[in-house]
């Protein structure tokens, strides 16, 4: 049966990283582990991408990250042992999870960008459509996710699409910097990119954040695509060849999105799931 390339029916999560800002605690705890309240972060992405009918999730890991796919599996002994109890109702949630989604998994050798970790994902991925969500950028609001928002754009257009948010003038050097024209409200044709631009190169002050729809000649683009800023491989770069082409575009979406790869942004996005829990 022929794929339908209108669809987004996987997801792809790199999930290599050393989490370097939150050392010592990530040294043995993945830092898509680390948990807001008590769900991992790495959790809500998958919820996430379950909230838009995805139901394949591919990881790119790496060494020392043994916890995730533990943590997407069933635990006979602990499930055993407060089976009946008061506490059962605690793992809900994750069976619910694991039930409804098949994982699988492949390990980035060395850390060379967010563009390598992708490509190294093709594997999982092959030749269609699919979502990226970078667990670190958690998302939230009161209807639909970010990336079922999206999900539901690629239908209309059909194209790479990523999803951007305002930012100060002098936080440009932390992201990639778009540059277009509206097509709508809210949605951009992209014209350019740039990966951390110093503030006086930005080319505008919306910045993409950890949510993606890729097209699949991605992985051709990226296998050409030297190494750029940091000597690593953008995917900045990979989805400017596809730009240059009309084949992009930007989406202001609606939601909150907190920045866990920072300390700050961990703290702010704890308090404000601790303050909605008792909501």
């Amino acid at each position: 049966m022929p794929k339908d390339k209108t669809k987004v029916k996987k997801c792809l999560f790199p999930a290599a990283g050393y989490g370097t800002r939150f050392l010592p605690a990530t040294k043995a705890i993945p830092k898509e582990m680390l948990p807001v309240l008590t769900k991992p972060l790495l959790q809500y992405g998958v919820e996430e991408a379950i909230s838009a009918d995805i139901d394949t999730i591919a990881i790119v890991t790496g060494r020392g990250k043994r916890a995730i796919e533990d943590h997407f599996d069933i635990s006979y002994e602990l499930e055993h042992q407060i089976k009946g109890t008061s506490k059962e109702h605690y793992l809900t949630e994750i069976k619910d999870v694991i039930e409804k989604c098949t994982f699988s998994y492949t390990r980035q050798m060395e850390m060379k960008g967010l563009g390598h970790a992708i490509l190294t994902g093709e594997t999982l991925i092959g030749d269609e459509p699919f979502a990226v969500i970078l667990a670190d950028d958690l998302c939230d609001n009161n209807g639909e996710s970010v990336i079922c928002q999206m999900t539901k754009l690629f239908e209309e257009y059909k194209c790479s699409i990523v999803a951007v948010e305002e930012i100060p003038p002098q936080d440009s050097n932390k992201y990639g910097v778009i540059a277009g024209e509206a097509e709508e409200n809210g949605v951009i044709r992209v014209s350019d990119m740039v990966e951390k631009p110093d503030p006086k190169d930005a080319p505008s002050n919306l910045a993409i954040i950890g949510r993606y729809i890729l097209t699949p000649d991605i992985f051709d683009i990226l296998r050409e695509t030297k190494p750029g800023k940091g000597g690593e491989i953008q995917i900045t770069d990979a989805l400017l060849a596809q730009a240059k082409k009309g084949r992009v575009i930007a989406y202001k979406f609606k939601g909150k999105r907190f920045d866990c790869g920072s300390v700050d942004g961990f703290v702010e996005a704890t308090n404000y799931f601790y303050n909605k829990s008792k909501d």
